[in-house]
């Protein structure tokens, strides 16, 4: 076997080279790559985690978040729960469902097991669903839906079941059968809505969105809710008590005076969150949690729809414990911490 022979010059040599390396900025060091899974583009929790995403990856040197905008939230966090990724977007209702092994995760025995190994990072409001038509349309109450196009969200996601649900409740007009419920994504859905090819666009979102922002600026527009003579049908109730879930309201004037409610609508609410496996590095969670944070409050004031993302927040609606780094950083913030938040 080959032996390497010190002396002078090659201990010399080593030192300026551990020098030098000691000398390189942090960002060419190796990088931890992570990745982190949410819904796509057009959606409150992509603008959200990939908002956390860019500030983690600009302060945090040593980390490097890419974002995965495919895929179900259903399908996600089991792979966070089986380690194969970092973080995802889930919501108390996801959580609850698993838990309790009920709906898509009904026939996964392995499901209970799999959920005690999520933790929350933080949860933020996903908006309050906008129910969007155009004010050309002649449409002003959700009994106008029949015989029209109506984005209720992609098929087979949260949010088509929860408009497809309340529609029914509310109305008793059935997607398919009534209405024609367009198959899109969140992306293609927003162009076709503003391209005029959908008379009804429902979005889960903080107010005020950008794409309807954007819409609003050169059309009239009007926004359509739950009637109060509806909110005691069980059908509602049943949308409104769900883990996570709520009435909301979306205040007239929220997209100025293109927008032609005379008065606040009534509408869902809905609570989601980012989730990590229990076994990821705490001081990493710990860091990444106070940076986000710093790094939102700078950004409220030229990101409008930031503003409903704060520390008090990220404990709303919680029904799982906290990662220890995410707990010790909202503890330093000053957030109280429901006892559920403590594993």
């Amino acid at each position: 076997m080959k032996t390497t022979k010190l002396n002078r010059r090659s201990v010399l040599a080593s030192a300026v080279a551990a020098s030098a390396l000691a000398a390189l900025p942090r960002a060419a060091m190796a990088k931890e790559l992570l990745r982190m899974s949410t819904l796509g583009p057009g959606t409150t929790p992509n603008l959200v985690m990939t908002t956390f995403a860019n500030i983690v990856n600009r302060e945090l040197p040593d980390y490097e978040i890419q974002v995965n905008a495919t895929g179900a939230a259903t399908r996600h966090v089991l792979e966070v729960a089986a380690g194969k990724t970092a973080f995802c977007m889930s919501s108390p209702s996801v959580n609850a469902l698993m838990a309790n092994q009920k709906a898509m995760y009904a026939k996964m025995d392995q499901a209970p097991e799999l959920a005690k190994k999520l933790r929350a990072v933080l949860n933020f409001p996903m908006g309050v669903y906008h129910i969007a038509v155009y004010e050309s349309s002649g449409i002003t109450s959700l009994n106008d839906i029949a015989g029209k196009r109506v984005f209720l969200g992609p098929p087979g996601g949260a949010a088509y079941s929860t408009m497809e649900r309340l529609f029914q409740a509310v109305t008793g007009l059935e997607a398919g059968k009534d209405y024609e419920a367009v198959k899109l994504g969140w992306d293609a859905a927003a162009a076709s809505f503003q391209d005029g090819n959908l008379d009804v666009y429902c979005n889960p979102t903080n107010a005020p969105s950008p794409v309807l922002t954007q819409i609003a600026v050169t059309n009239a527009v009007r926004f359509l809710g739950i009637p109060e003579d509806k909110l005691e049908v069980e059908g509602v109730k049943a949308l409104v008590n769900r883990p996570g879930f709520g009435l909301g309201t979306l205040p007239a004037g929220t997209y100025g005076e293109n927008q032609k409610n005379d008065s606040d609508t009534t509408t869902l609410r809905v609570t989601v969150g980012i989730v990590t496996n229990e076994t990821v590095d705490e001081e990493m969670v710990y860091e990444m949690t106070k940076t986000f944070f710093a790094g939102v409050a700078e950004m409220g004031e030229s990101a409008p729809w930031l503003k409903a993302v704060n520390p008090e927040g990220a404990v709303a609606d919680l029904n799982m414990p906290l990662h220890p780094g995410a707990l010790r950083a909202l503890e330093e913030m000053g957030v109280t911490i429901p006892d559920v938040g403590r594993s």
